[in-house]
């Protein structure tokens, strides 16, 4: 019995349904690569489900994906033999977009066309880029090992709905119908579909068919001969062999960009990639693409990363996050193994030697990439700073052997640059360090004017020191995994202890030494009013223009990692800051000398509260900072 059923789309499919239908794209051919990528995907599945029950073949193992046009329906069909889809497989992919992240995408929409095509582009769409061309869409499918009875019927015109019914189909797997808008009738057209086809699946291991139109039987006259008909003949149009099995002398730019395409769903060209071919202890070929864009939904957890695995040239998973590790999430391709069992599955793969290998194998080769890239082509290399540098920035807490290679891929802003582009590498760093430096500075802030305008960089801007300037959320976690690169300490600037070394030479020892005895009764005095909000009150050389400033103690947590922390909805332990003053700042020597105990009071509650707010961007009880610097305002106007 059929039984039809109407359904709505997902709010985010109607969104993406009109743009696609309000012909977003440019290249409108583009259609044609994803459908039959989707019905490739389709054949690879069912290869792979068939190794542990081959009855899924129902005795018809050749599989292929045919395509063919209709000029006076003005219809184009793209049928595959594959795995196929039940009725609620059906619903479910056809209905929503199975990608997380689709929210933050609708929002990044513009209006713009040309911006929101190319927005579209890195989401990828597969499936719905059916209605660039058609109106009406038919899809018809089984799934393999079911009966002819449980076949589905899924239609809609993109305008909201869709409707499911079943039907008898008597194959298994996918046969989409694209009802062509009258616009598009081109794509009706045999050679128009050969040329495409060449064009984007050339590199797809199944092959991709098209029929050769018979000739008609020929009576005999006296001139001639009868000839037999001959009935027309599916021909493959593709090479149809596996891209990664062939030499890399034997694969162009092009073919290499289209199977990106094919793999990834990405619209953009790669930035670049590599094909390897290893034999000896371990033998496999890998296939490594790193993308030009970042996808969507890159910081989503639920995000699916990995490269696709194939054992002797079967398909054998999507997503095999196995091989590479999570800072490399962005990293697309593929590993054919031959030393894995061809029946493989992901719980054994967790602690497979092989795996292990190959997982070490690949994280090297990824980023022998880019070292390669940084090295020969310093503007292509910040391209791919810009897109994934946070990501990576991951690196050197997941992976403790490559810490040093991942540190030398880093890209920081630095007191060296007048913009906040991050372009210092830490051996730019150690490349322009004074004589006698030893350790790399840098700051952690909130943004990168407060951290380029801190009052503790004041005495290494006088001194001529670099410093790195850092203000993405993840550089404070980063900072507390790389704590020396090349043999020389990373250290902090907002540190109690510069820890200047041989940089301060023995008159400025000398000058610090005598600040801080003359200095004896004002410390003393400040420590007194402020005891129960600070741990230590001193005298500082490491500000020129600014009163005072607060520093996190030896074994104190940052005050970047306590933000971090408290955003996690993680308790911090309470730490009182070291206060430290400048007794050459007009306010302080005006301090010094005010002997109204309870104005003095109100003065160094006042200059710690500034630092505070310098140091931290907030303060716990702003309009108690308010209050207290009114109150000082008016006493002096008065």
């Amino acid at each position: 019995m059929s039984q039809q059923e109407t359904h709505g789309f997902q709010t985010e499919v109607k969104q993406l349904l009109h743009l696609m239908i309000h012909s977003l794209y440019s290249n409108k051919e583009i259609f044609l690569r994803e459908l039959v990528s989707n019905a490739a995907d389709a054949a690879d599945k069912l290869r792979y489900e068939a190794l542990t029950n081959d009855a899924l073949y129902e005795g018809d193992g050749e599989l292929r994906v045919r395509i063919s046009a209709d000029k006076e329906k003005g219809t184009v069909t793209i049928e595959d033999n594959g795995i196929g889809m039940s009725r609620d497989s059906v619903i479910e992919h056809l209905g929503t977009i199975a990608k997380s992240g689709t929210a933050d995408f609708f929002k990044n929409l513009s209006g713009d066309e040309s911006r929101d095509s190319q927005l579209i582009g890195q989401f990828g769409v597969g499936f719905y880029s059916s209605f660039i061309v058609a109106e009406r869409v038919t899809v018809r499918t089984r799934a393999a090992g079911c009966s002819s009875e449980e076949g589905v019927q899924w239609e809609s015109a993109g305008e909201g709905d869709f409707t499911v019914e079943n039907i008898v189909k008597h194959d298994r797997g996918t046969e989409i119908v694209l009802h062509l808008r009258e616009e598009e009738k081109e794509f009706a057209d045999d050679f128009r579909l050969r040329s495409i086809i060449t064009k984007y699946s050339d590199h797809i291991s199944v092959p991709v068919e098209m029929l050769e139109a018979g000739t008609p039987a020929v009576e005999a006259t006296d001139e001639q001969e009868a000839v037999e008909a001959v009935e027309g003949q599916w021909k493959p149009m593709n090479k149809a062999t596996a891209l990664w099995t062939r030499n890399k002398s034997d694969v162009s730019k092009e073919e290499y960009e289209a199977f990106y395409k094919h793999i990834s769903h990405d619209f953009t060209e790669p930035l670049l990639w590599s094909h390897n071919r290893v034999e000896g202890k371990q033998e496999y070929t890998s296939l490594l693409y790193i993308p030009s864009k970042a996808p969507w939904d890159m910081w989503n957890r639920d995000h699916k990363h990995g490269l696709k695995l194939f054992v002797q040239r079967v398909f054998v998973m999507d997503d095999a996050e196995q091989f590479m590790p999570s800072y490399l999430r962005f990293v697309q391709g593929l590993i054919d193994s031959n030393d894995l069992p061809l029946n493989v599955s992901r719980e054994i793969l967790q602690d497979n030697k092989v795996t292990t290998a190959l997982r070490t194998a690949v994280t090297k080769r990824v980023l022998g990439m880019l070292e390669k890239l940084a090295k020969n082509d310093v503007e292509k290399y910040q391209s791919f700073w810009t897109e994934f540098g946070q990501v990576l920035k991951e690196g050197p807490a997941e992976d403790f052997a490559n810490k040093e290679r991942i540190a030398g891929l880093l890209r920081f802003a630095s007191t060296h640059n007048e913009d906040a582009s991050p372009t210092v590498s830490l051996a730019d760093y150690i490349s322009r360090m004074q004589e006698g430096q030893s350790k790399i500075y840098y700051i952690v802030a909130d943004s990168h004017e407060a951290a380029a305008n801190s009052p503790h960089l004041e005495l290494l801007r006088k001194k001529g020191i670099e410093v790195l300037l850092m203000s993405e959320r993840i550089d404070e976690w980063l900072i507390n995994h790389l704590t020396e690169f090349d043999g020389k300490q990373l250290h902090s600037a907002t540190r109690g202890d510069l820890a200047l070394g041989s940089l301060e030479d023995a008159s400025e020892k000398e000058a610090q030494e005598k600040l801080e005895t003359e200095s004896e009764g004002l410390v003393k005095r400040v420590k007194d009013v402020l005891c129960d909000k600070v741990s230590v009150v001193k005298v500082t050389t490491r500000l020129t223009d600014t009163p005072a400033c607060v520093v996190a103690g030896d074994g104190d947590m940052s005050t970047q990692m306590i933000k971090l922390m408290e955003a996690a909805g993680q308790s911090v332990p309470e730490s009182k800051p070291v206060f430290e003053i400048n007794p050459e700042h007009p306010l302080v020597a005006r301090l010094n000398d005010e002997q109204d105990e309870e104005l003095f009071a109100q003065w160094s509650e006042l200059l710690l509260q500034q630092a505070q707010l310098s140091e931290k961007g907030s303060l716990s009880d702003p309009s108690a900072f308010i209050k207290l610097m009114n109150q000082m305002l008016l006493a002096q106007l008065t």
